[in-house]
């Protein structure tokens, strides 16, 4: 493999959601460090989304030691399987990216479409648990079980990074996955503050516009417009990043929600 700045052989991830854009990018980024990484994914039905063949592949390709593995994370007993099998195919986990979502473009006006022109749909409970099931509910069982054996095995080095988007300040015509991000970057804090005493470090990053397949002209007219929008990044961008935050450069960077811009 290519020698990199950021050392992280030896060490053993799970990065959620890593089938395509940030989670992918993510997986390449720390497996180009060192890192064993566990892929985890789910072929949402309708969406057009990819296995994460290629994205192992890719790893694999360039001499790193990767496992995929497809997962529904809206089920509550996925979390504890899922660092099973990456303890027994890679080893003791260290590093956890909390990048999958289950979001849902949803809110609380009768309309249909939002204003980029996009389908929405009005709340219900049906859109608020499948949104809060994987962004928030199957995050905290993923810091749980990774603050649980961290401890039990007296690790002292540890990294949680986890995606948001925002959410504190709402989200509108997306407005469970918002409340749900602002759940996780909740969580996040709490585990950074008490897991500090283990080794662990926890923060939230909140990526700029990233063109993960999604962008249209409609989209990069508003971010070209926007007063607070500056850049739309690539998910190998935000990537470099995450894979910064979980090397022992940042070892002193913990409770943090970054906002990159």
């Amino acid at each position: 493999m290519a020698a990199s700045a950021l050392d992280l052989e030896g060490h053993v991830a799970i990065v959620t959601g890593a089938n395509h854009g940030i989670g992918a990018a993510t997986a390449r980024a720390l497996a180009a460090s060192g890192a064993a990484v566990l892929l985890t994914y789910l072929q949402r039905y309708g969406q057009g989304r990819p296995d994460a063949s290629a994205v192992l592949a890719a790893i694999e390709g360039d001499g790193g030691r990767a496992a995929a593995l497809e997962a529904d994370l809206s089920d509550a007993a996925v979390p504890h399987g899922l660092f099973d099998v990456a303890e027994r195919r890679l080893g003791p986990v260290d590093i956890l990216v909390n990048n999958a979502s289950g979001w849902e473009a949803d809110t609380f006006r009768p309309t249909s479409t939002d204003r980029l022109g996009r389908s929405t749909h009005h709340l219900s409970s049906a859109s608020f648990d499948a949104v809060f099931a994987v962004d928030a509910r199957a995050a905290a069982l993923m810091i749980a079980t990774f603050a649980e054996r961290h401890i039990a095995r007296r690790a002292t080095w540890g990294r949680i990074v986890s995606l948001t988007s925002g959410g504190p300040l709402g989200f509108p015509e997306e407005v469970s996955y918002g409340a749900a991000k602002a759940a996780l970057e909740n969580l996040t804090m709490s585990a950074a503050m008490e897991l500090a005493p283990h080794g662990v470090t926890a923060n939230a990053v909140h990526p700029p516009v990233t063109d993960t397949g999604w962008i249209t002209p409609e989209v990069e007219q508003a971010v070209l417009d926007s007063d607070e929008l500056f850049h739309i990044a690539q998910s190998d961008e935000v990537a470099a990043v995450i894979a910064f935050l979980v090397s022992d450069a940042a070892e002193l960077i913990t409770a943090n929600v970054l906002h990159l811009r």
